[in-house]
C-alpha cells in the first residue's frame, strides 16, 4: 500500500485551512460592511417594536401561556415521526423482499408507540385549548400535568 508523503499531507491540510480561514474571512466580512456603510439615524420610532405595523400595545414581555409551547411541541413530534414513516413506505417492498414480516412488524411497534404517546396526550388534556378544572380535595386544580 502506498504511504502518503508528509509534505502532500501537509499540502492537504494547509488546503483545508486556507478554505476554512477563507470561508470565516468571508463571513466576518459579510457582517462587518453593512455596519460600515449603513446610515445610522436612530429615532424613538425607529428603536420601537414592529408589530405588522400597529402601533404596539403594552410591554414587548407579555407571558404566553404554556398551552402554546406543549401543542408546538406535540406537533413537532408527530411531525418528524412521519419523516420516519414516508421513507420505511417508499423502499417497504424491497426491504420486505429481503427481511420479511420483520420490516412490517418493527413499523408496526413504531406506530404503536406513537398511538401510546398520542392517547397520553389526549388523557391528559393536552390536545384541548380550554382547560377542564376538577376537584381534588376541595382545591380547584387546572390540568396542566
Amino acid at each position: 500500500m502506498d504511504e502518503l508523503s508528509p509534505i502532500s499531507m501537509t499540502a492537504q491540510f494547509s488546503a483545508a485551512l486556507i478554505f476554512i480561514l477563507a470561508g470565516i474571512a468571508f463571513v466576518g466580512f459579510n457582517l462587518l460592511l453593512p455596519r460600515l456603510v449603513r446610515p445610522i439615524n436612530p429615532y424613538p420610532e425607529k428603536l420601537g417594536n414592529y408589530e405588522c405595523g400597529e402601533r404596539p400595545i403594552g410591554t414587548p414581555w407579555v407571558r404566553f401561556n404554556v398551552r402554546y409551547y406543549i401543542v408546538a411541541i406535540i406537533f413537532l413530534i408527530f411531525d418528524v415521526e412521519v419523516l420516519f414513516i414516508v421513507p420505511w413506505a417508499v423502499v417497504y417492498k424491497s426491504l420486505f423482499s429481503q427481511l420479511g414480516l420483520l420490516v412490517f412488524f418493527d413499523m408496526f411497534v413504531f406506530l404503536l408507540v406513537l398511538g401510546v404517546g398520542l392517547i397520553y396526550c389526549w388523557k391528559k388534556g393536552h390536545l384541548e385549548w380550554v382547560l377542564r378544572e376538577r376537584k381534588n380535595e376541595g382545591r380547584t386544580k387546572a390540568l396542566l400535568s
